[in-house]
């Protein structure tokens, strides 16, 4: 079979042992790769009730069909988990190099469970895995660590770290992988924590296996052929990365001031993509084998951080520490940037968090004697001391370190209900559910919870989906939903599968699928597997307790409209979302609270999650 390596590699922390275990066709066509394979190996080796933090939890990181083809945004692999944040199913994606290298290794899945006794860090191969000591790396920046693991280990090696934020198990610690002066982040969830919590401080890989495809010609007329739409929809991604987003939305009404306390923010073209081209840009970066160089290197000029070079601060970076905390200081969100992406951080977690405490001090809920000093929004070089706080479980940073929803339930939910901004338990990120009626639909019935990778904000910004309606949003709900979970299975980029090959799946994705392999599969047997993919997320979820209570979203997006802007006036209030969820829950084959039936489990080759 081409495309797969057909293996899967699990490694016991505690004890050192592995085994490899092959898998077949019947098991690739069900669930593809990467997020598909995530879930039902998770599904399988972690029950329901188990601390996401304890030696049970396993964590899988895993390759698809598409990794290290032809395909353009081919290299990036999946990282999943139960959440320390949400305690539900999570899984991340990343690119640069590392994904490549693993699947040239001739696995497709490494699992690791139990918690080694001592910091170490994996080295993985064609032959197999080997647990070597990290007690040096213990401590290191996630640019130390993998620093360190190259220099033992040689240049052919790439490398996935953790930071200092990780070991402390901040539950939004990321996973860092550097090569060549570019940067990839596996971000959200507390994927890092995990980690840290296995005493894993990296994970290294290593291989040369040549990937194949079954049919090497039809693969390369589908390239070719989608080439110049390619070409087009990046542009401005190629030119300014993705603080091209800044002004546009901005300009929709749609971007999140002072915690969401309005959508329209001043000043922001001082945090544009076309401000940080003329004044920050040093280089363009991409991940392997990539021709978009969406990536880009800053280099701050003047002021305070002079000389400093990182990677640009994503747009959901600039929302989440930048205008959310009231503040447009380019140069600080470059800092903020390195300062999270060394320490381990999700940017968007940490940045909503500061800012739902900095609300919290503004209405008397917290006070001096719990923080240590007086928070206020506005302030750029409060944020970046709280980021160095949290991860390092200082003082407040403690408190910061759980995430939004543990802190808002510690100073009262009745008291902090009302400005807490979450959805099972994953701060949001950029795409307002206010402004975007698809986007409201979507975090409410995201199994990740507050993540724009469940249904995508893409079309929304198009003439592809209206965002002023909710007419259609459950049906949108679910395509969307179907074209992610293939999109990370696949493992393929977002941005260029969106911009080359579709918003939603279609002929190129089952044109693609049948090219790497050589499956003769329908476009509704593809959609199928993006259904099954994404309901077994939701039985993972519902076997957590996840019922249609927990399908909801924030007080404001609720309750609150947008108060002034171009979209002034909009929101999804409850007598709107309710009808919703019960004609996506029908559409679903799901019951009124949210639950797979047994008789839509069947259908879809999931009867061992029947009952359980």
């Amino acid at each position: 079979m081409y495309g797969y390596g057909g293996r899967i590699l699990t490694v016991d922390l505690a004890s050192g042992q592995s085994q490899v275990e092959e898998f077949g066709e019947d098991f690739a066509r069900a669930f593809l790769g990467g997020n598909g394979f995530a879930v039902r190996l998770l599904y399988e080796r972690v029950g329901p009730g188990v601390d996401p933090l304890s030696p049970a939890n396993a964590i899988v990181i895993a390759v698809g069909p598409i990794t290290d083809t032809t395909v353009v945004g081919n290299s990036r692999a999946c990282i999943g988990a139960k959440s320390p944040l949400t305690g539900l199913f999570f899984d991340s994606t990343f690119g640069g190099q590392f994904p490549c290298t693993l699947k040239r290794t001739g696995f497709d899945a490494l699992v690791m469970t139990g918690k080694a006794a001592r910091p170490v860090y994996l080295l993985v191969e064609h032959a197999g895995v080997t647990v070597k000591p990290a007690d040096g790396l213990w401590g290191k920046t996630t640019g130390e660590a993998i620093q360190a693991v190259l220099e033992r280990e040689g240049p052919d090696t790439d490398v996935l770290a953790i930071g200092p934020a990780g070991e402390r198990l901040v539950r939004f610690a990321c996973c860092c992988h550097y090569w060549k002066n570019r940067e990839a982040i596996a971000g959200r969830g507390g994927m890092g924590a995990v980690l840290g919590s296995k005493q894993v401080k990296a994970v290294a890989v290593r291989g040369r296996s040549r990937t194949e495809v079954a049919d090497p010609a039809a693969l390369k007329a589908l390239v070719d052929g989608t080439r110049e739409d390619l070409k087009k929809g990046t542009h401005g991604l190629k030119v300014y990365g993705t603080p091209v987003l800044v002004n546009p939305i901005n300009a929709l009404g749609g971007l999140g001031w002072r915690n969401m306390q309005g959508e329209v923010v001043p000043d922001v073209d001082r945090i544009s993509g076309e401000t940080y081209k003329e004044h920050f840009w040093a280089r363009d970066t991409t991940c392997l084998k990539c021709s978009v160089a969406c990536g880009k290197t800053f280099e701050v000029k003047d002021g305070e951080w002079t000389g400093l070079r990182w990677k640009l601060p994503e747009f959901e970076t600039i929302f989440s520490l930048g205008t959310l905390n009231a503040h447009v200081d380019a140069a600080a969100l470059v800092k903020g940037e390195e300062l999270c992406d060394q320490l381990g951080l999700d940017t968007i977690s940490v940045g909503v968090t500061i800012a739902f405490a900095n609300e919290a001090f503004e209405r008397g809920i917290l006070t001096e004697r719990e923080t240590g000093m007086p928070l206020r929004f506005g302030d750029p070089h409060l944020v970046l001391r709280l980021i160095e706080m949290t991860a390092a479980r200082s003082g407040f940073g403690d408190w910061l370190a759980e995430g939004s929803d543990r802190l808002a339930a510690r100073l009262g939910l009745e008291r902090t209900r009302e400005f807490l901004y979450t959805a099972k338990g994953l701060e949001l990120p950029a795409h307002s559910p206010r402004a975007l009626k698809g986007m409201a639909m979507g975090y409410a019935t995201s199994t990740r919870g507050g993540s724009h990778h469940d249904v995508r904000p893409t079309p929304q910004y198009t003439k592809a989906v209206d965002r002023l309606t909710t007419a259609d949003k459950p049906a949108f709900a679910c395509r969307s939903q179907h074209f992610t979970a293939i999109g990370d299975s696949l493992v393929l980029c977002r941005f260029t599968a969106e911009r080359g090959l579709g918003l939603f799946l279609n002929e190129n994705y089952r044109a693609a699928i049948a090219a790497v392999t050589g499956w003769d599969c329908s476009l509704e047997e593809v959609e199928a597997m993006g259904e099954r993919i994404y309901t077994l997320e939701r039985a993972y979820n519902c076997r957590e307790g996840v019922r249609r209570k927990d399908d909801t979203l924030p007080h404001r997006v609720l309750h609150v409209p947008i108060p002034e802007g171009p979209s002034k006036g909009m929101h999804c209030p409850p007598e709107e979302l309710d009808p919703l969820l019960s004609e996506y829950y029908r559409l679903r084959g799901w019951d009124r609270d949210g639950v797979p039936t047994p008789e839509t489990l069947r259908r879809l080759g999931l009867g061992f999650a029947v009952g359980r």
